[in-house]
């Protein structure tokens, strides 16, 4: 069998053979190699140029570790390894920055994508490549000749419809509810509070960031977890490793992924993709160079902003407001807004009032679920076996109940807009949300 060693910068030597190295080796995969993992990150952090590919290859070392910890069987650590290096096998160019466009105009996020691109039913390839890949058997076909489902490894890339993340994901006695099949555990190793794919992300990202909150202590999560009623817990002595792990995730959003600047780029690069006409259908071929070339292309407005953020001459902070600062009343009124179309008309109105173009308006806004329940970057609930019952940890430790009081956003809206016309768009936000 052959077998082939890559030298990663967090993990050492990860050996990768047989049907993942075939699937590395794929064009689905390989894209992600233009895909930074960060997206505009480096507007703001410069090293953050790491990509997708390189997460994916983490995830699926990390998981095989966890998979050896519980004790999987040999079917089971192939399919959550298969998932753990597909995961994100259909991100969009620059990750999340266009997703919400995406799923707007679409109706799919990238995870369905992923489901469909796995089993051969949209294309997987350019048409420019017909001559170098045609006639390439889809995953699902290539994961079949080794005895590995699709459809499972589909499942365990998909998000919960009701994650074991939330805070409801224990009943009022503290016993754990279930929402998936009686292999939840494998799900959970993808999709849960400990998982390969967040603690890979966490210390890949602060590692290129060069922000120092992404430390985690993955050996000692590892000695102690364990699948208990098909649910990943931690023993007692894991509590301080999973404290680390819930502060590494909150600073690591309010510092990197909720920068406001970088927010202010990813929402340029989104403005720039609505006013083109690139193609959705066929977005999931893209890399970032490949949308980038395309904006550019297409002149204009699109062209503008594109060109405005390779020169890093980046829109500034008109208005903004805190949740901390607002009322019931507003915050509601805050809620009208934050699906995507009223997101959009609320530009509309905000540049016709300021005298500039739409094109020159950008509003941010959480979602509407984050803003009703005050969605929190804490909401992680490890399981802690202790005392011989499964227990969330925030009934255990502090310093955990106190994270998942800290909000995802300290803003509840920001408006930006080129610096020559901040004052113009204050005045009009100003008058039109009177908050």
């Amino acid at each position: 069998m052959t077998e082939k060693v890559i030298h990663d910068p967090l993990h050492g030597s990860i050996s990768v053979s047989g049907i993942f190295l075939e699937l590395l080796s794929r064009h689905e995969m390989q894209r992600l190699h233009g895909v930074k993992q960060l997206g505009m990150a480096n507007t703001v952090f410069p090293g953050a140029n790491h990509t997708r590919l390189e997460h994916s290859l983490g995830t699926y070392h990390l998981a095989g570790r966890m998979g050896n910890v519980l004790k999987l069987g040999d079917n089971d650590m192939m399919h959550v390894r298969t998932a753990a290096l597909l995961h994100d096998i259909c991100h969009l160019p620059f990750s999340h920055n266009i997703s919400e466009l995406y799923e707007h105009r679409t109706g799919k996020d990238h995870m369905e994508l992923a489901r469909s691109l796995i089993n051969g039913t949209i294309p997987t390839y350019a048409e420019r490549d017909e001559d170098i890949l045609g006639g390439t058997d889809t995953i699902a076909e290539t994961l079949a000749k080794e005895g590995i489902s699709s459809d499972i490894v589909c499942d365990l890339i998909s998000e919960p419809r009701s994650s074991v993340k939330g805070l409801d994901a224990f009943t009022s006695d503290g016993a754990k509810q279930s929402f998936f099949s009686s292999n939840d555990h494998l799900h959970q190793m993808i999709h849960g509070p400990v998982d390969a794919d967040q603690m890979d992300y966490l210390m890949r990202d602060a590692h290129y960031t060069g922000v120092a909150h992404g430390s985690i202590d993955i050996e000692r999560l590892f000695t102690q977890m364990r699948v208990h009623n098909n649910t990943i817990v931690l023993e007692r002595g894991g509590i301080a490793a999973a404290e680390g792990l819930m502060v590494s995730r909150a600073l690591m959003y309010t510092s990197v992924y909720f920068n406001k600047t970088v927010r202010i780029a990813e929402m340029m690069l989104s403005k720039a993709t609505e006013l083109s006409d690139v193609d959705m259908r066929t977005m999931h071929l893209m890399d970032d160079t490949d949308l980038r070339n395309e904006l550019i292309r297409y002149g204009g407005r699109p062209s503008g902003i594109m060109r405005r953020l390779i020169h890093r001459k980046l829109y500034k902070k008109a208005f903004s407001a805190y949740s901390i600062d607002l009322d019931e009343d507003q915050m509601k009124k805050l809620v009208g807004y934050s699906d995507y179309a009223e997101k959009k008309g609320l530009e509309d109105e905000i540049a016709e009032s300021a005298g500039i173009d739409y094109s020159e308006v950008i509003v941010d806004i959480p979602s509407r679920s984050s803003l009703l329940s005050n969605a929190k970057i804490g909401k992680t609930d490890v399981s802690i076996f202790y005392d011989n019952r499964v227990r969330p940890i925030t009934r255990i430790s502090p310093v955990s109940k106190a994270l998942q009081s800290r909000d995802m956003f300290d803003w509840a809206i920001m408006i930006s807009s080129p610096e020559e016309h901040r004052d113009a768009v204050k005045k009009a936000a100003s008058s039109i949300l009177d908050l």
